[in-house]
């Protein structure tokens, strides 16, 4: 069991959970999850919420492999009328903010998000853990090899799963270092990895559980599914609910998924088999 105080508001993570996806980006790789205007983000949310979603996931920057970085100006521009007007909303809602930007982490949260979700565990922004630091929110880190830009350029390993432990055994204690107390880990699935590498890091995923933190999966509709099967992206969310499943016996604490529905499922089912 996990606790964690978002802004004053202790959530405890006793289950798994389930981390709904908010594109606000108009080239994020899957087009389902794309939203662009703040009544679809508001309807998208309630919908997620009815399903079942614990937190939801406000990202303004693309991050699939080739992206480009945009200024935290023009990041600003897109998560934070969807934030203030989630907030307002739904004011029970747990967000969380996409960003590996300090400027937009920290404008985000004053807005109303109380978790930020960095894919560069502050490699991209000096400034970043200092942020979450003062803020203070829940942090989550992402190992990844490279930039969005560069990641999937040939990334080699000697071993995936080693290389993403000592990552996070370094980021963690820094982050505590620093004044971080409740870290959550995502070993990045799909960033500055092949195919082989990502299938080698799910076997291997529990040896993460030894550092104690909620271990945050994202393996919704990636290419690993969907190359492997030869099919394509939208077509991917039986694989998706394939690997979230072996997530889950690996000790996946929260699925960040496109498909709320489908991942509230995946756990019912996982929880009934562990209590067989």
């Amino acid at each position: 069991m996990f606790t964690l105080n978002c802004k004053g508001k202790l959530l405890t993570i006793d289950q798994p959970k389930v981390m709904g996806i908010l594109n606000l980006t108009p080239d994020s790789f899957y087009s389902g999850s794309r939203f662009t205007n703040t009544d679809l983000v508001l309807k998208e949310t309630e919908i997620m919420l009815s399903e079942g979603a614990f937190i939801i996931d406000i990202g303004g920057q693309s991050t699939r492999p080739g992206s480009e970085r945009i200024s935290p100006d023009e990041e600003l521009k897109r998560v934070i009328p969807a934030i203030a007007s989630i907030t307002t909303r739904f004011p029970e809602a747990i967000i969380s903010i996409d960003t590996y930007q300090a400027k937009v982490a920290k404008e985000a949260v004053n807005t109303g998000a109380s978790i930020i979700n960095d894919i560069s565990s502050g490699d991209m922004d000096e400034d970043m853990i200092k942020t979450v630091a003062a803020l203070p929110v829940p942090y989550i880190c992402m190992h990844m090899k490279g930039t969005p830009a560069t990641m999937q350029q040939n990334p080699v390993y000697d071993d995936v799963a080693t290389a993403v432990l000592d990552y996070f055994i370094y980021k963690i204690a820094r982050c505590k270092e620093a004044g971080i107390h409740d870290i959550i880990i995502d070993p990045g699935f799909g960033f500055g990895k092949t195919i082989q590498h990502n299938f080698q890091l799910l076997k291997k995923m529990e040896t993460l559980k030894q550092l104690n933190k909620p271990i945050l999966a994202g393996l919704s509709r990636k290419s690993t599914i969907y190359k492997t099967l030869g099919i394509t992206v939208e077509e991917a969310l039986n694989g998706t609910t394939a690997l979230n499943m072996i997530a889950l016996l690996n000790g996946a604490s929260i699925l960040r998924v496109h498909d709320v529905k489908e991942a509230v499922e995946t756990i019912r089912l996982f929880q009934a088999y562990q209590s067989a």
